[in-house]
């Protein structure tokens, strides 16, 4: 009995005891709820901070790679007008000095009796009031570019880098050899003009005679000056030398050191043209750079023919 009452008593301690775990146990569950509740809503916050700042790092990264970027391109577009704009502004030069001095051929009035040359006129009045330099104008009928005038200088150098207008450009101007007569009556009369990598003027197409078809198909060239002279020249020798090759070569002692010349000049050539050289021919030798050897020059040479 008293085993029983001992029993009854200690379960009314074991119930509550039961209960105040229980109650405690919920409790701890509940701060354990609470704690995760409250921590959980606490790295969300860290993580979206961290997101947002990842984000802007990209967002700057991305503006920075954009801005260089588009920095090259404004560089790229700039070096690309500047080294174009000096072969258009000096093209635009040229055509006003030819619009200026030059009146072109009529078709209209081109006869059977009418000489090589003819029909071409020159206001060497006012070339020579443009630049006191002025020498001559040559002409092709083809390549067709190939019409300036021709000026000289006390050096080979000025007109490198200056137009016939005196402007300071790549394109140059042609010129003759400070060694040669402005009357051309020298042996052999050197006239230079620059290849240009870009717009084809000057000599930049004088390599067409680097093809045979084409010098039978346009065998002259003209030269005009001053004192109303028209030469004509037929072209006997084209092909790539060497800028310090013998056919740079303007000293001739003799008869026969001239004619070994010439023979020199027509092995040199990439084809043969029938025509009548000698000890007492007059050569004028138009020489410009190939763009491949800094150390190679393409060079056509013509013997006059004719003038009137």
């Amino acid at each position: 009995m008293e085993n029983k009452n001992r029993k009854s008593r200690q379960a009314p301690a074991a119930g509550s005891g039961g209960r105040t775990a229980g109650k405690s146990g919920a409790g701890a569950k509940g701060r354990k709820t609470s704690a995760g509740a409250g921590r959980k809503p606490a790295k969300k916050g860290a993580g979206g901070r961290n997101k947002k700042e990842r984000k802007k790092g990209g967002n700057l990264f991305t503006t920075l790679i954009m801005i260089v970027a588009f920095g090259i391109l404004a560089v790229s577009i700039y070096q690309i007008v500047m080294m174009v704009l000096p072969y258009y502004s000096g093209g635009q030069e040229y055509d006003k000095v030819k619009e200026m001095a030059v009146k072109e051929p009529d078709p209209e009035e081109e006869g059977e009796e009418q000489r090589l040359g003819d029909g071409f006129q020159v206001d060497f009045d006012a070339l020579l009031a443009e630049n006191p330099d002025t020498v001559a104008w040559i002409r092709m009928e083809e390549p067709a570019v190939i019409s300036y005038p021709v000026v000289k200088s006390r050096d080979n150098e000025e007109y490198l880098t200056k137009t016939f207008s005196a402007n300071d450009n790549k394109l140059g101007a042609i010129f003759l050899d400070k060694r040669s007569h402005s009357s051309f009556t020298d042996r052999n009369s050197f006239i230079y003009g620059h290849n240009l990598k870009v717009g084809g003027e000057m000599f930049s197409q004088l390599s067409a005679y680097a093809d045979e078809e084409f010098c039978r198909q346009h065998p002259y060239f003209f030269i005009y000056t001053p004192d109303g002279t028209t030469k004509v020249y037929q072209v006997f020798s084209a092909g790539v030398v060497k800028a310090t090759a013998e056919n740079y070569n303007l000293n001739y002692n003799t008869d026969e050191d001239f004619t070994n010349y010439l023979e020199l000049c027509k092995s040199s050539s990439n084809y043969q043209v029938e025509t009548d050289l000698n000890a007492g021919s007059r050569i004028v030798s138009l020489s410009t750079c190939t763009n491949v050897l800094e150390d190679e020059r393409f060079l056509v040479q013509g013997v006059l023919i004719e003038e009137h």
